[in-house]
């Protein structure tokens, strides 16, 4: 989840009254006389209702203030055995908690209620759900259908059939957080939103092979970028991926487009890798509520995450089931 590293290369603020009614002008030039077989997501109303999470459970620093405590340092963490445990911990459940909502995402059931269910889950396990009042935002989970990018806020519009949805789950369990995502097919899909999702879980596959001790961070960029263009979609350069342990943002900033930015990878590093890629343009666009990123000409968005450690030997997938 890059809820902290949304950076406006390519989108610009948004009124949500522009989003709700695309003229019949930008209609024909982005579909011309193709049927487009997803319905373009207009946010439903989001429940005030707060989530509860009891005393017992250990909690980040923003919990009641939604202000994180900043990282006191400006290059990536080498980790010692006792944090690369904890963020392995960490990942492993969110990891969990990820492919048990995922099997409730389906026509009729609203994001919502996918919320509710995968924060049951996490404080289940004694663990924190890390986006909860993380500078404000409402809810546990992230959920972005068909043409919202990233940061959707789950709320009561249903799922329906033919939409794609990325699930972003982050918790913090022992101290750290550990985090991931996956792009569901709901319902019956069709073919270009079944390969876009394809595409992004193997943009994500690529750029962790690449990932190894004293290996350019900038790797990253190349393989995402290319692999995406190969298979026919585009990635977007304003969604980042992010360092990762006690914090829940913090160095390094993980680019997948093709950059020069300095920095290697070293054994230690724990950070996310997590491409979105689109079947149309790169422009985003922020909606009114301040956090759901939506694809500027209505594209549907597909996006995988992992979280991923650098060993003396190569790379450690932390957001994979075993």
């Amino acid at each position: 989840m890059s809820l902290n590293h949304f950076r406006n290369f390519h989108c610009c603020k948004s009124l949500s009254a522009s989003f709700k009614s695309p003229s019949s002008h930008l209609k024909e030039f982005l579909f011309g006389q193709k049927i487009r077989k997803y319905e373009v997501v207009r946010p439903g109303n989001v429940t005030l209702q707060k989530r509860i999470v009891p005393s017992h459970i250990r909690k980040p620093s923003y919990f009641a203030t939604g202000i994180p405590t900043s990282v006191p340092f400006q290059i990536p963490e080498a980790k010692d055995q006792s944090a690369i445990e904890g963020v392995r911990h960490a990942s492993f459940l969110a990891k969990r908690v990820l492919e048990e909502v995922g099997k409730e995402a389906k026509v009729g059931v609203t994001t919502d209620e996918l919320d509710a269910f995968a924060h049951h889950l996490i404080i289940d396990a004694d663990a924190y759900p890390s986006p909860l009042n993380y500078k404000g935002f409402p809810k546990s989970i992230c959920t972005s259908v068909n043409n919202v990018c990233c940061h959707g806020i789950p709320d009561d519009r249903p799922l329906e059939d033919g939409d794609i949805v990325n699930i972003d789950v982050t918790v913090y369990l022992g101290g750290y957080h550990g985090d991931c995502s996956k792009t569901f097919l709901v319902g019956t899909v069709d073919e270009e939103g079944k390969k876009l999702v394809e595409v992004s879980e193997l943009c994500l596959s690529k750029a962790i092979e690449a990932c190894g001790p004293n290996v350019p961070f900038s790797i990253i960029g190349s393989m995402t970028e290319e692999t995406a263009i190969n298979n026919g979609f585009m990635v977007f350069p304003a969604i980042l991926g992010h360092g990762i342990g006690s914090y829940f943002h913090g160095p390094p900033e993980i680019y997948h487009v093709c950059n020069s930015y300095g920095g290697k990878m070293k054994p230690g590093n724990t950070f996310t890798i997590e491409p979105a890629i689109t079947s149309g343009g790169q422009q985003l666009e922020i909606l009114e509520d301040g956090w759901t990123v939506v694809t500027a000409d209505c594209a549907r968005s597909a996006q995988c995450e992992h979280t991923v450690l650098i060993t003396d030997v190569g790379v450690e997938v932390l957001t994979e089931l075993h």
